[in-house]
């Protein structure tokens, strides 16, 4: 096949941006070179590591524009400039407009840390807490106008302990991001998903049928 060309979005520290340069060094990623790491905040540690790995990483300071809709069409202008064939958003911590999101439609995806539609937003590992749920995770999905609502690719579950707390609860939701955002974005470069009646298939199959839940330190069900 030939090169896919991705870029990644970020805003914070790159944990999960570290796995996908990683995943695409070792080919988990088919033949995928991460073209650009772009951030909105540029003291972003996730900036650093792109450096360090000889990978552009402009930054669109999202505190220079007076609205989301001036932000987000320069974002665009600098996404274009890397003519990516995919995107991924690695921790980006900005609401997208529609107008963004429909652009890319089909070709952006985004990890979140819970079981979607559960605890979508900002501090869902405190939420999953004071809920009580019995089991927690991490969900890869594409990105439409509505906020962590677009068609969910796959999802990992980690159970809660009676001894979590935010901490210990994110830290292993965090090593579950690391092992299927990877593998998501592996089926979207080798053209595997398609999007059929706002549900993801993987090879014609349903995702949940091809990807059940996966739990740290097991094989794929």
């Amino acid at each position: 096949m030939p090169k896919r060309r991705l870029a990644v979005l970020v805003s914070g520290r790159g944990s999960n941006l570290q796995a996908i340069m990683n995943a695409c060094a070792s080919g988990q990623i088919p033949a995928t070179d991460v073209v650009a790491v772009i951030s909105n905040r540029p003291q972003a540690p996730a900036l650093a590591l792109a450096r360090a790995a000889g990978i552009p990483s402009p930054c669109v300071d999202h505190r220079r524009f007076a609205d989301r809709s001036s932000f987000d069409a320069a974002l665009r202008a600098q996404i274009d400039d890397f003519a990516p064939d995919h995107i991924a958003l690695a921790g980006f911590m900005r609401q997208l407009t529609p107008a963004f999101a429909q652009h890319y439609a089909g070709r952006m995806v985004n990890i979140h840390p819970s079981l979607l539609p559960a605890f979508p937003g900002l501090h869902t590992h405190a939420q999953a807490l004071d809920e009580g749920v019995k089991l927690h995770g991490a969900t890869v999905h594409f990105v439409t106008a509505d906020l962590d609502a677009g068609p969910i690719i796959v999802q990992g579950v980690v159970p809660v302990l009676a001894q979590d707390d935010v901490d210990s609860l994110a830290a292993r939701v965090l090593a579950l991001e690391h092992r299927i955002y990877p593998q998501a974005l592996a089926w979207l470069v080798s053209g595997r998903l398609r999007i059929e009646q706002g549900k993801v298939t993987i090879d014609g199959e349903t995702a949940s049928g091809i990807s059940p839940c996966i739990w740290p330190g097991t094989e794929d069900l």
